[in-house]
């Protein structure tokens, strides 16, 4: 049999309505971390898309700005949108290294909240004959900006 004293019932009560209320907002916590996952998610799906289309619109539409990349011991970092794409010819850039198109091999979210996600990855880029040229390890970090998510930055061991 349960007893309680009754000058502590209010207390108890309380507390009672503070745990409940804790666990209703660890689960809308929990559907929010996932549901920035889901966008994360879907960010690097368009972002791959994009790079194997050759599309530098649609792939800048991928980021967010500033946009910093990691790569080759270099830290680039393009301020806008503009800047992004003035840099960027993916023709070039596949006749001069003979990529066709790439892959996501292994993707994993190792860190998340509802405000950023960073994702570990590892891909592939394949020739025009399909056989692999290479395969690179990287993190790419996914945040929203103005209610859109995109890439924020990446760092990457590829050239």
């Amino acid at each position: 049999m349960l007893r309680m004293n009754l000058r502590l019932a209010p207390a108890w009560l309380a507390l009672s309505c503070v745990l409940f209320a804790g666990s209703g907002a660890a689960a809308a916590a929990n559907e929010a971390v996932a549901e920035a996952e889901v966008q994360a998610l879907a960010v690097m799906e368009a972002f791959l898309d994009a790079f194997n289309n050759r599309d530098e619109a649609a792939w800048a539409d991928s980021l967010v700005f500033p946009h910093l990349r990691m790569a080759s011991g270099t830290v680039v970092v393009y301020q806008n949108r503009d800047e992004f794409l003035a840099a960027m010819d993916l023709d070039a850039f596949a006749q001069n290294t003979g990529w066709r198109r790439s892959t996501w091999d292994d993707m994993a979210v190792v860190q998340s909240s509802e405000r950023k996600v960073h994702i570990q990855v590892r891909f592939s880029r394949f020739d025009e004959n399909d056989e692999l040229i290479a395969s690179f390890d990287s993190l790419y970090i996914i945040e929203p900006v103005d209610g859109r998510w995109g890439v924020r930055a990446r760092s990457s061991f590829a050239p």
